[in-house]
């Protein structure tokens, strides 16, 4: 897991607003972009950083992509932060 991606990812607050934008579901980056108030130019910027992160994916459907939340990487993170502060993996 590349946490420095991640929690750069996780510290902008327009990156945020996309994440919770994509939280209610799959969506077209020209519909993403007005949703949160961001210029196509600067929503790709984000989207970028975001998928390198790991934590959207992008679908081709005809002439337009789409944007999902991938989370999986938040459960890596967890894990790690949970190590950071001590706690004990569970055993079961």
């Amino acid at each position: 897991m590349a946490i420095n991606e991640l929690l750069g990812a996780l510290a902008d607050e327009n990156r945020r607003a996309v994440l919770q934008k994509l939280r209610e579901g799959k969506i077209n980056s020209g519909d993403l972009a007005a949703a949160v108030g961001l210029s196509p130019q600067a929503l790709s910027y984000h989207l970028a950083k975001l998928k390198k992160a790991g934590l959207i994916y992008e679908t081709k459907e005809k002439n337009f992509i789409y944007y999902e939340l991938d989370l999986t990487v938040l459960d890596e993170a967890i894990v790690w932060l949970s190590t950071l502060k001590g706690e004990k993996k569970d055993e079961n």
